[in-house]
């Protein structure tokens, strides 16, 4: 009975501090996204640079993103965002869109790539967190 009591009790800890856990992957995709800075923006107030903007990335179609002018392989690739592209992608921004304008080698690390994606999808398309 003991360790039934325990083993309850251990994976009650574990879904307890699964929120935690999560705060800590979009801290660490926070810190990761800084290598993105010099060509995005993203939060209230983003604005195009280098690179279009990425609030409300996730369902949001590959080209759209208002005021940017994106290579004709960006608006032409049929991607709609969301964590499976995202992660794709990231890894390797010229093999899943050939022709595209982004000049980044990409990230190879799962954790790091999981991290971003948990900081990035938390925006809205108005740079708001979601709730």
């Amino acid at each position: 009975m003991t360790k039934l009591t325990f083993g309850a009790l251990t994976i009650l800890t574990v879904i307890a501090n699964a929120p935690a856990a999560m705060a800590q992957d979009v801290a660490a995709g926070k810190t990761s996204f800084n290598k993105c800075l010099a060509c995005h923006a993203i939060g209230e107030g983003a604005k195009n640079k280098v690179g279009p903007e990425l609030n409300g990335l996730n369902g949001r179609k590959s080209g759209t993103a208002e005021g940017y002018s994106y290579s004709d392989a960006n608006k032409n690739s049929g991607i709609t965002w969301d964590e499976a592209v995202f992660k794709e992608y990231i890894k390797d921004p010229k093999a899943k869109i050939p022709g595209t304008k982004m000049a980044f080698a990409g990230i190879k690390n799962e954790t790091e790539i999981n991290n971003l994606w948990a900081y990035v999808s938390q925006f809205d398309k108005d740079g708001k967190i979601k709730q």
